[in-house]
């Protein structure tokens, strides 16, 4: 029996007492037009229709649930399975986000898209649907993300989007949503594709309901292969919005547990991880309250992991929701730990992750020390390793 719980679904533009929409005045129009056309989507059978014939064909959907034997046989007799949303076209699940997105922005009559990203695969996937609906794309990356996520640059380029490097602070992920909302605020005829789970309202809610479509295919295709549920359901988290696709469908079965898995990068002292349920306090950044890590002055805090699309210091409002109510569990995982996850599964599957994903893979083998031989989980492959095996290289970990 299904419980309907309220913690990780939307109030209007607040979860519980986080979300909301701190923004400049000059951006209120804005996202009260993109809600107003949004509301009017979500209603609208044929806008749905699309998304999901594009989900289908282009994209395709749905993508496999994978049994991990051999890695089941390493986590002590617990089934891992795997969601293997590194099968869709562009290689991320950050194409199921960025299809809704932009059929919203051409019924809304846009003509160009801006976009952030860190590990480049929400810029890839923005580009890629810029290309296919016709449309101009600039994306900012900070310049260190630029540097260690190269392939990723050459496909946004190859596509036709203008790459636009941000140079201020960090010169990572934060700086970069920090340009594209200064690019927004100069000119708001653009139309800002924000990747994660994060953002003014109503980004959070419009990204939840685009990347449910993981957790919704993964509960249909378990139920259909075993029978039952799984006992847990575990993603990597950054800003969160893999992790929050893979849990929407399975919030309201109590007995599934639900384990975010943040970076804690070098180890949890400042400027070395990007935990930020772990160790931040509520706060307001880009425009949502959320957790946020800061610095002694209050600041945004420097943040860290080896996973470009994970070092942001501050986490999407519905995982603070979950988190409060106790619905989700978030736990940790260093860089030495995913990249010993990374190889694991190299090297009993087959399957090279990305060092997000990664981070997922650890949580979950250390989850299955916990559990009993027979009980499932099911990890959230959010994405593929092609774009850090120079990273990878660099370090020295493959023989």
């Amino acid at each position: 029996m299904r419980e309907e719980i309220m913690a990780g679904f939307p109030n209007g533009a607040m979860y519980g007492s986080f979300g909301g929409s701190y923004i400049p005045r000059e951006l209120e129009p804005v996202m009260a037009e993109i809600a107003r056309e949004y509301e009017l989507c979500r209603a609208d059978g044929t806008f749905k229709e699309e998304y999901l014939r594009l989900l289908k064909e282009y994209v395709g959907r749905p993508s496999a649930l994978t049994e991990c034997l051999n890695l089941s046989k390493e986590a002590g007799g617990v089934r891992i399975f795997l969601k293997r949303e590194d099968l869709n076209h562009t290689g991320a699940h950050k194409i199921n986000n960025c299809i809704g997105q932009a059929l919203l922005a051409k019924r809304m009559g846009k003509k160009r898209l801006i976009a952030e990203t860190g590990a480049g695969m929400h810029g890839v996937a923005t580009a890629t649907v810029a290309a296919l609906m016709g449309m101009e794309c600039d994306i900012y990356m900070g310049a260190v993300d630029i540097a260690r996520q190269a392939p990723n640059v050459l496909r946004m380029k190859a596509l036709g989007a203008n790459v636009v490097s941000v140079e201020d602070g960090q010169k990572t992920l934060k700086e970069a949503v920090d340009a594209a909302l200064a690019s927004l605020c100069a000119d708001t005829s653009l139309f800002y594709l924000i990747g994660s789970a994060v953002g003014p309202h109503p980004y959070p809610m419009m990204v939840q309901d685009f990347q449910r479509i993981i957790g919704d295919e993964a509960r249909a295709q378990m139920l259909e292969r075993e029978g039952r549920l799984p006992d847990a359901v575990v993603a990597c988290v950054g800003g969160g919005s893999n992790a929050i696709g893979a849990f929407t469908a399975f919030i309201g079965d109590k007995d599934v547990r639900l384990i975010g898995v943040e970076p804690a990068g070098r180890g949890l002292t400042y400027g070395g991880h990007a935990a930020t349920l772990t160790m931040g306090e509520p706060g307001v950044l880009h425009g949502f309250r959320s957790y946020l890590l800061t610095d002694g002055a209050g600041e945004p805090a420097e943040v860290y992991s080896i996973a470009a699309g994970l070092d942001y210091p501050s986490v999407g409002p519905a995982h603070a929701d979950l988190k409060v109510s106790g619905r989700g569990e978030y736990i940790c995982a260093g860089d030495e730990e995913a990249l010993e996850a990374f190889k694991l599964l190299c090297r009993t599957e087959g399957i090279i992750p990305a060092l997000e994903s990664s981070h997922a893979i650890a949580g979950a083998m250390r989850t299955a020390k916990e559990m009993k031989p027979g009980d499932i989980v099911i990890v959230n492959l959010s994405g593929r390793g092609d774009k850090d095996m120079e990273t990878i290289a660099k370090l020295g970990i493959i023989e």
